[in-house]
Formats: structure tokens, sequence, C-alpha cells
């Protein structure tokens, strides 16, 4: 008998419309949200909150895809897309991110070395920029 989660299909965990979450989210392993989720999400792989999908938390993980709806800062190791269907209002800092024309964003963008900005006590303006979308 093989691993049922020897394939990355098989390691990603889709939480369905009408699922309700309320507290910490952790998991080593991509998720799918299009239910509602409040609270915190931490140690995901792939964050994907789809068309459908509500979260009022802060997020920490290695890749987010912002499709739905979105309150909270956002951290990713890797990067963060907000599709052109989002609507987010919250800070973004990772190394990559991708707003597309027509997504509703309200925040703060930090794309800067975080270590560097700590060591130096300051951060940099052409590491942060604000902007919105009223498209």
């Amino acid at each position: 008998m093989s691993n049922p989660y020897d394939t990355l299909k098989e390691r990603t965990s889709i939480l369905g419309p009408t699922i309700q979450f309320k507290g910490e989210l952790s998991a080593d392993e991509d998720l799918v949200i299009n239910g509602t989720i409040e609270g915190s999400i931490t140690r995901m792989q792939r964050l994907t909150i789809g068309r459908e999908g509500t979260v009022h938390a802060n997020v920490d993980a290695q890749l987010v895809v912002v499709e739905g709806t979105m309150q909270g800062d956002v951290h990713a190791a890797k990067s963060v897309s907000v599709a052109q269907t989002a609507h987010m209002v919250g800070n973004i800092t990772a190394p990559s991110v991708t707003i597309m024309e027509g997504a509703k964003f309200n925040g703060s963008v930090d794309m800067s070395d975080s270590s560097v900005a700590k060591d130096s006590g300051t951060s940099t303006a052409a590491g942060s920029r604000r902007s919105s979308s009223a498209a």
C-alpha cells in the first residue's frame, strides 16, 4: 500500500466554503481556504485564499496567493500574489510581491531585507510603498 501523502496534490488541504474557523491554524502543507478563517495562520508551504475565501488573520507562510477577501498582515518567505479578484487590507512583507491590475489593496508592501533594516534601525523608502486601487 502506498503512502497517500506521496504526491504534492494529496498534501493540499482544502477548507470548503461552509467551513468557519476561529483560532490558530498551523500546518506544514499547502492549504486552500474557501471558507472563513479568523485568527492566525502559520507555517504553511503555500496558502491560497480562494475567491470564496474570507480571512481575518495574520499569515506567515512560504507562498501566499490572495484571490478572495483578506484582512491582516502577510509575511511570506518567498512571494505574495494578490489576484485581480482580491480585496485585501493589510501589510505585505516578502521578497517578491505581485499585485494584479484590478485588485483592491490597501496597505504597505515591504520587499526589503528585514535583517538589514533591523540592524540599521531604519527602513528604506525604496523597500516600502503604500498603494490602493479603487478600480
